[in-house]
């Protein structure tokens, strides 16, 4: 039988109000997405976490950013802002990939769980055929992830009201490029 997976992507104090990178309504996106999950974890065969964790990223990072390539610091593995986000504390994941340890690494298919299986060899272990993506901020890591899930062969839904964009032009972007190769745009209630 195959599996339905809820990748929750970059849930980090980093990217929401208050931290380095911030997403307007991130705070906002880390308390719904606690309340979706414990509402309706039975979904889901697999909950997976991604988190920027930063190490030593190079261009990634730039004291003159032009917040197209290059960044703030932000994401540092093992600060309090990498962590995830304490709405999330009870959301009991069943993998944490971390990423971008010496890259950008936008998409959680970049990145790695704790004994180096990549986000792909995650979900093929646990027969997922198709995957749900939340998080932050949609216009970057959650379409990139979103994008590599589709080319990887995964059914791939974005739950639009469990995610925020950079800004609103990007938001709009983001989602004509999801759409583009197929990846569904839905909220989480009907």
């Amino acid at each position: 039988m195959s599996t339905r997976a809820l990748i929750v992507v970059d849930v980090q104090p980093t990217f929401c109000e208050g931290g380095e990178l911030p997403v307007d309504g991130g705070n906002q996106v880390a308390a719904d997405v606690a309340a979706y999950v414990a509402a309706h974890r039975d979904r889901y065969g697999i909950v997976v976490t991604t988190q920027d964790w930063h190490i030593d990223p190079g261009e990634h990072f730039s004291d003159d950013p032009d917040f197209v390539g290059s960044w703030p610091v932000h994401g540092v593995a093992d600060s309090p802002n990498a962590q995830l986000h304490p709405a999330l504390a009870d959301l009991a994941a069943d993998v944490a990939i971390r990423k971008g340890q010496y890259d950008h690494g936008y998409s959680g298919f970049d990145g790695e769980d704790a004994v180096g299986r990549s986000l792909d060899q995650v979900l093929r272990e646990a027969d997922v055929s198709a995957v749900d993506v939340v998080g932050l901020a949609e216009s970057h890591c959650v379409k990139h992830t979103a994008l590599d899930s589709v080319h990887s062969g995964f059914a791939t839904t974005v739950l639009t009201d469990l995610t925020a964009p950079v800004s609103a032009e990007q938001g709009e972007q983001a989602r004509a490029e999801m759409a583009a190769v197929g990846v569904t745009l839905t909220p989480s209630t009907p």
